[in-house]
């Protein structure tokens, strides 16, 4: 069949984790824009980026806790909106649920790092690039200046600390905003910080020059695969327990005879 829907005009790292993830995902994704429903989550997680990213383009002087608390109001009304409120099914105890979580992260994320110490060139920083012939777009948390003048990379979590068994997955994303600073800003970054910011921890990883290459090089085989796919008209389901155990189009996919696992 031919799609009736144009291809995105570039690949973003969540959409390139949608596709690996399993190519039927990024059809109904990002082709057929089909709208994944929120969750508690996912809003949970835009709820606190919110929060920081209001927090970051304070002047450093004014990034206190108490600025922080100032935008969790904001935040309400800039996140839960009546489609997200529909989705999670959100009451008021799910609200208190999100707010009193929300006021322990502002609390832990103080203890982690002190934001008025914080040198960064960017705060939701948005970079489009073209990294042999793959348009390549990112939105990045923050990019922040070390005391020695490297670039530093920085990504909240809201959720549970990973295994480390699967460093390479966790990574995976920020070490492509790593190949995109690089062509956009011409200067390699030089780690990758993970603030799990409801568990109080930080990872870290050095970014070096055979990571950029392979995780630009991924995208671009990915992104031939995917106008491969779309000029063919169909993009193959790969499934499997854990690509379709959490996928909002699990349903969409059994009406059309995939083989879901339960």
């Amino acid at each position: 069949m031919a799609f009736e829907d144009p291809l995105p005009k570039s690949l973003s790292p969540s959409r390139l984790q949608d596709f690996q993830s399993c190519p039927r995902k990024y059809q109904h994704a990002s082709i057929e824009r089909i709208p994944q429903p929120a969750s508690y989550a996912s809003a949970k997680g835009r709820f606190v980026h919110f929060i920081f990213e209001q927090l970051h383009q304070l002047p450093p002087a004014e990034r206190t806790i108490d600025r922080t608390r100032e935008f969790v109001a904001p935040a309400i009304d800039a996140v839960l909106s009546d489609d997200v409120r529909s989705d999670i099914g959100m009451d008021d105890a799910m609200l208190a649920k999100l707010l009193k979580e929300t006021g322990s992260i502002i609390t832990t994320y103080f203890e982690m790092e002190d934001p008025r110490t914080i040198n960064h060139e960017g705060v939701e920083l948005r970079l489009g690039v073209n990294i042999d012939g793959t348009p390549l777009f990112g939105i990045l948390d923050r990019l922040d200046r070390d005391e020695d003048g490297q670039l530093v990379i920085v990504d909240y979590k809201t959720g549970a600390l990973p295994n480390r068994d699967y460093d390479t997955s966790t990574f995976a994303n920020a070490e492509l905003y790593a190949a995109l600073c690089e062509a956009k800003l011409g200067e390699q970054p030089k780690k990758i910080r993970l603030l799990y910011v409801a568990q109080g921890e930080a990872i870290e990883r050095n970014v070096t020059e055979v990571i950029i290459k392979a995780r630009a090089q991924a995208a671009t085989n990915a992104w031939q695969r995917i106008n491969r796919y779309y000029e063919d008209g169909e993009f193959p389901a790969t499934p499997s327990r854990s690509s379709c155990r959490f996928c909002a189009y699990r349903e969409i996919c059994k009406a059309d005879g995939v083989p879901v696992p339960a």
